[in-house]
């Protein structure tokens, strides 16, 4: 899947953005015969899905004859640099396609159109709030993957243990994992990786805040903040293997839950197809939660620029890109991450794929999400978090003293 699955850093659009005005417009392409020409640039369709992006453009333009779609699509390597510097000059396309983290950015920074009169009900409501900003819509989300509980039925079978259910808390999985844990077969119970990414969460699953509300100040060094990391760090070396063990390397999680050694694995849809041929029965469930349940979610989303002189074209692109029956058909088809639309019945040939069994997992755990935190100095944040939670995972300092170095520095960061 080519969602994005890392907070990505837009640190220097300030500086560019704020030379930027609303005022500034867009190149406009020639229009053949009066017709409106809508300029879209892309990233996730690089690499294997330019086929597939056509074929909805020009099922788009038969259906909107008056309208034709010009697209650009470039390797998401190149894509921000090329986006920021493009909207800097005043010559970014009509609409374009971001991930959630960079919409903030962008969105803060008045670089786009607010849509008017979108039809919210046609999207999952999780995946279209991610793109109201002050109660105003500034996108629509195109696709999206999550993270949901993995879990192997032999195991659990040869253990005598309940497999998860939709009520499972932190505690149901603590206790399921000692008892699936038998170090002297080299089988664990749990495989958590002590990050950034899974401690947003867990902390959110909690009830805690990683930012205050105008996300100048973090305040993730809380009782539900030790809390959260306890619960992550307190798995190493206990149900989940150590960094002595492997853990950490490349693909070593999912390489142990295919070899049949790994009871849990909290882990991404992205690898339902890579687990598909393992020997073994296995399955998913939406992940347990503390005080509440709260779910990653990554999703990718479509918007109007600003100065765009074709707005209104350029929104019934987008929204048709979104969520249209073709765009839809057309995803679930190839593969081409998932579609963000609310009538299920839409979904039914990814939901009766016979492995995992529980899909419908996928859009439960959408009901009950946390994004990521998002601030200008991005990746610096996730790799402080995830180096202090490591430091204590391997008890090089305490947990308390963990976090609270770790918003320290992040506050540093807010602050500069």
């Amino acid at each position: 899947m080519r969602i994005i699955k890392t907070a990505v850093a837009a640190a220097a659009l300030t500086a560019l953005l704020a030379a930027c005005g609303q005022g500034s417009a867009t190149k406009e392409a020639a229009a053949p015969d009066g017709k409106t020409t809508v300029r879209y640039m892309n990233f996730s369709a690089n690499d294997g899905h330019e086929k597939d992006l056509t074929a909805i453009v020009n099922a788009f333009q038969t259906a909107n004859p008056d309208i034709t779609v010009q697209v650009e699509t470039v390797p998401y390597a190149n894509y921000f640099t090329k986006l920021q510097t493009a909207v800097a000059g005043g010559t970014a396309a009509d609409a374009f396609e971001l991930n959630y983290e960079n919409f903030v950015t962008y969105a803060k920074n008045g670089s786009l159109a607010e849509l008017k009169e979108v039809d919210a009900a046609a999207y999952k409501k999780s995946l279209y709030d991610a793109f109201t900003t002050d109660g105003k819509q500034y996108g629509v989300p195109e696709s999206f993957s999550n993270v949901v509980l993995f879990y192997n039925k032999d195991l659990f079978k040869k253990a005598g243990v309940a497999e998860p259910n939709a009520d499972w808390t932190w505690k149901d999985e603590q206790a399921a994992a000692e008892k699936l844990t038998n170090k002297g077969a080299k089988v664990w119970g749990d495989y958590q990786p002590v990050s950034y990414n899974e401690f947003y969460k867990v902390l959110a699953q909690t009830g805690g805040e990683f930012l205050n509300a105008d996300r100048t100040e973090a305040t993730f060094n809380s009782p539900q903040g030790v809390e959260a990391a306890k619960f992550l760090v307190g798995k190493v070396g206990k149900t989940m293997p150590t960094e002595a063990d492997g853990a950490g390397t490349p693909d070593f999680d999912s390489k142990l839950f295919k070899s049949g050694k790994l009871a849990m694995w909290h882990t991404g849809i992205w690898m339902f197809s890579g687990m598909a041929d393992a020997p073994f029965n296995w399955d998913v469930a939406v992940e347990p939660g503390n005080t509440q349940k709260a779910s990653a979610m990554f999703v990718n989303g479509l918007v109007v620029n600003a100065a765009s002189k074709n707005a209104e074209a350029a929104q019934k692109w987008i929204t048709y890109l979104a969520a249209s029956d073709k765009t839809t058909e057309t995803r679930l088809a190839t593969s081409w991450e998932l579609p963000p639309v609310a009538d299920e019945a839409k979904l039914a040939p990814y939901l009766q794929q016979p492995k995992p069994a529980n899909r419908k997992a996928v859009f439960t755990a959408l009901e009950e999400t946390v994004l990521p935190p998002v601030i200008e100095r991005q990746q610096e944040m996730q790799d402080i978090v995830t180096q202090e939670l490591t430091s204590a995972a391997a008890g090089r300092k305490p947990v308390e003293k963990a976090l609270a170095d770790a918003q320290t520095k992040v506050n540093g960061l807010l602050k500069k």
